[in-house]
């Protein structure tokens, strides 16, 4: 992490030392006051004030080209933002109109595995939240553990297994700013169960319950992908599909008070048996299937915009 660091300038402290400089003890690279900046420079740079935020997952970038009357900012251009370096991830920040609806898109995310912190990795979604986002709506490529899923299918995230949280890596770690929420965050409904049955509503529209299945999301922090004996284990305990992303965005979304969404696209299936050496994962596959499926993807989260939408409005009338 850039500038941070224990502090070693005196040698002895109290804890009004501790309290009146906490900044100069923990990494300040993303304080309110400068995700505040970012947010005012992409205010200013666009008219449109939109309330739902996307994030596209590996090979559904497609998705922020149907935005309309965009206004877009590759990550190197917006100040303190770190860049994407991952294929299949375009890597900007596009403001525009999806089914008539503003929303603010995240064309590519940021990992663990690119060597940054979890803090901002998630950053991104504190800044939705001074822009004045109130809905998350997040996409994923995640390896199926479920039997019962296949490649293509899609998995709404009924909730996770924080498995980095269990080690104590959290993109709340550090000073808590209530002007973003409470120190000790609920995550018991960390998945708006609304926004899974808007998303299953349409799903059955579109006649395509036959793909699409609820189950339980875990992140582990890559790159490589995982041994047979720590996806049998991952089994065991419950879950159901496994990705490197999305739980510590939620984490923070729910942190800040934003309703969150999301789905995994199944781009393979994990190897439970040592003799399966054909279902062995790689990131070519992923992107692969991601491009073959951000049709129907697009069309799941084009639908749930306006859906979200027109309830809202309801609810304000």
């Amino acid at each position: 992490m850039e500038n941070c660091g224990i502090v070693t300038k005196k040698n002895n402290f109290n804890r009004n030392d501790i309290e009146n400089n906490i900044n100069e003890f923990y990494c300040d690279d993303y304080s309110y006051e400068t995700i505040k900046e970012i947010a005012d420079f992409l205010l200013e740079k666009t008219q449109l004030r939109p309330k739902i935020g996307i994030i596209c997952g590996s090979g559904l970038n497609s998705l922020a080209d149907r935005l309309e009357n965009t206004d877009a900012f590759p990550y190197e251009e917006i100040p303190y933002f770190p860049i994407s370096t991952v294929e299949g991830h375009v890597g900007r920040m596009v403001f525009g109109y999806l089914n008539g609806v503003p929303v603010m898109c995240m064309q590519g995310r940021f990992h663990y595995y690119e060597g940054y912190p979890l803090a901002k990795c998630s950053m991104p979604v504190r800044v939705m939240k001074l822009v004045g986002v109130t809905h998350l709506l997040a996409t994923n490529a995640a390896g199926g553990l479920n039997p019962k899923f296949k490649v293509g299918d899609i998995m709404i995230v009924r909730d996770h297994i924080n498995m980095m949280g269990f080690a104590g890596n959290s993109p709340l770690q550090g000073p808590n700013d209530s002007r973003f929420g409470p120190r000790f965050p609920p995550m018991a409904k960390a998945y708006s169960k609304d926004l899974i049955k808007i998303c299953k509503r349409i799903i059955k529209d579109m006649g395509s319950e036959n793909d699409v299945h609820e189950g339980v999301y875990t992140c582990l922090g890559g790159p490589n992908y995982e041994t047979v004996a720590e996806l049998k284990m991952l089994r065991t305990i419950g879950v159901d599909a496994v990705g490197m992303s999305t739980v510590h965005e939620v984490l923070t979304a729910k942190h800040c008070d934003i309703t969150a969404f999301a789905f995994s696209l199944i781009t393979n299936k994990c190897s439970l048996d040592y003799d399966s050496s054909d279902e062995e994962a790689n990131h070519e596959e992923v992107v692969s299937v991601g491009q073959s499926r951000q049709e129907f993807c697009g069309d799941v989260i084009y639908q749930m915009v306006r859906a979200i939408h027109d309830e809202e409005i309801a609810k304000d009338n």
